[in-house]
């Protein structure tokens, strides 16, 4: 479901004509992810959204998500954004994001997606949001900035 949150169109070309099991199979060897309870809700060239229930053992002191868990999940939806240009036999790591927590993460499920802003052969400039639904609202409560390194000829583990 897309709660009306806006998805940009697929505009790039994937390098590798596996991209989509490549992104899905290393979301799945993320124990970071697994721990969270995130899944893997739309892939697309340039583009990922993640999707996470909300659980008490995920929030801060008011019961909203915490900012740690939403900066989380939002690396990785941009860093998959990323991952899903990338060449065969590359592998993917964050060197730098800033995040602007807009409203509080109060809801019942958070959507990241994250989508490439400008691919190049070695760094990457992507673009993350999160949003949280509650009682059917949507509220838009995190952006991104985010660089990747494509590391080429490292495998991941």
């Amino acid at each position: 479901m897309s709660y009306g949150i806006p998805r940009a169109e697929a505009r790039f070309e994937p390098r590798d004509p596996d991209w989509k099991e490549k992104v899905r199979d290393s979301f799945v060897r993320q124990g970071a992810m697994a721990l969270l309870g995130a899944t893997i809700a739309d892939v697309w060239p340039g583009g990922c959204a993640i999707h996470l229930p909300y659980r008490p053992d995920l929030s801060q002191q008011h019961g909203f998500f915490h900012a740690g868990i939403t900066s989380t999940v939002v690396d990785s939806a941009a860093g998959y954004a990323g991952f899903s240009l990338m060449a065969p036999h590359t592998s993917v790591l964050s060197v730098e994001f800033k995040i602007n927590l807009l409203a509080p993460a109060d809801g019942e499920l958070m959507i990241a997606t994250g989508e490439v802003v400008k691919p190049g052969k070695t760094l990457m400039i992507t673009r993350g949001d999160a949003w949280v639904v509650k009682h059917g609202k949507v509220t838009h409560c995190a952006m991104m900035q985010q660089t990747l390194m494509t590391m080429h000829g490292k495998a991941e583990k």
